[in-house]
């Protein structure tokens, strides 16, 4: 749907760019209240990651404020564009696919009890969850929630790819990211009625860098710059993602902090915590799984992560205790 769009002239429509320009402006304005201290709470886009982070944050302990470079501020925000784009282009196509291509659009915009667009802003939720005999909540706002022709629900989860053309291909990308899927699980737990299901998800990667201006269609095929998987979850994948998170709730409650996942280093935001949470026995078992991963047949750049990851909590640990 996306690439006939694309292919076709550009629309335009004055009022219908008003319009959503309107709509975000009112929903920046009034935010609706959700009390967070009521209970933990976790975003869909974080339960993926290291058990331990998840832990400290449930503690209250302070994210990390660290210098970035410059590209990568301005990676983050042009992956925001794309999504933005996406959800744009819905719009229009709803609005204008039909008188385009005389016929109406496979997938259309679900919308919420105030007929605003579900996603972003207009669909934010705190849903609270009682599972393993705990009680939290899944805070988030999804990239949108669609209508597929024969009436389906389908969630809709836009991410970028800025590196290189070849990153959304088929030999690069056999399939999506699992922490993607697992966001993914979090929003149907939240979004999905035992009468209204929301089994389906697609998840759709734009590449934001092209092999090139002009391409064949075969160079296309193996260079897509849109790269669109479907997956469909059942009742059991939301029970396995609530158990872990259940895990994490009991973990704070008992005291007893779940294992720091290096394989998860580079994306965790409470780094400083984390290091500072180890008991000497732990920082001393990281340092043996550290030194075994040196001498293993892992990548240059695998060693390297683990070994910067090691430093960092050393350096930590070492300033902590001065």
């Amino acid at each position: 749907m996306l690439d006939r769009w694309h292919s076709a002239p550009e629309v335009w429509d004055n009022d219908l760019d008003a319009l959503i320009h309107e709509q975000n402006a009112q929903a920046l304005r009034k935010r609706p209240f959700f009390n967070f201290r009521a209970q933990p709470y976790f975003s869909p886009s974080s339960v993926n990651s290291c058990p331990r982070e998840l832990y400290v944050k449930l503690l209250g302990a302070k994210r990390d404020i660290q210098p970035r470079p410059p590209h990568q501020g301005r990676w983050t925000r042009i992956g925001t564009a794309i999504g933005d784009m996406i959800q744009r282009d819905l719009l229009f196509i709803e609005r204008h696919y039909e008188r385009t291509f005389g016929e109406a659009p496979p997938f259309t915009v679900e919308r919420t009890p105030d007929g605003l667009p579900m996603w972003e802003n207009f669909a934010q939720k705190l849903h609270i969850v009682e599972h393993g005999g705990h009680r939290f909540a899944l805070y988030g706002k999804p990239d949108g929630i669609l209508r597929y022709k024969d009436g389906r629900r389908v969630g809709l989860e836009i991410k970028s790819k800025q590196t290189t053309a070849a990153q959304t291909g088929d030999y690069s990308m056999k399939a999506p990211d699992e922490k993607h899927v697992a966001q993914t699980v979090g929003y149907t737990e939240m979004f999905g009625t035992p009468d209204d299901p929301l089994d389906d998800y697609l998840i759709v990667y734009v590449n934001a860098s092209k092999k090139s201006w002009a391409m064949t269609e075969e160079e296309y095929t193996k260079n897509p710059d849109v790269r669109p998987f479907h997956i469909t979850f059942t009742d059991a994948d939301r029970a396995a993602l609530l158990d872990e998170l259940a895990g994490v709730v009991g973990a704070v409650k008992n005291g007893v902090p779940p294992k720091l996942d290096l394989d998860k280093w580079t994306f965790n935001s409470y780094k400083t915590a984390c290091a500072l949470s180890l008991s000497d026995e732990e920082f001393a078992e990281i340092g043996g799984q550290v030194r075994a991963m040196m001498k293993s047949r892992l990548p240059e750049w695998k060693k390297q992560q683990y070994y910067d990851a090691y430093e960092f909590i050393k350096s930590v640990r070492e300033k902590g205790a001065a």
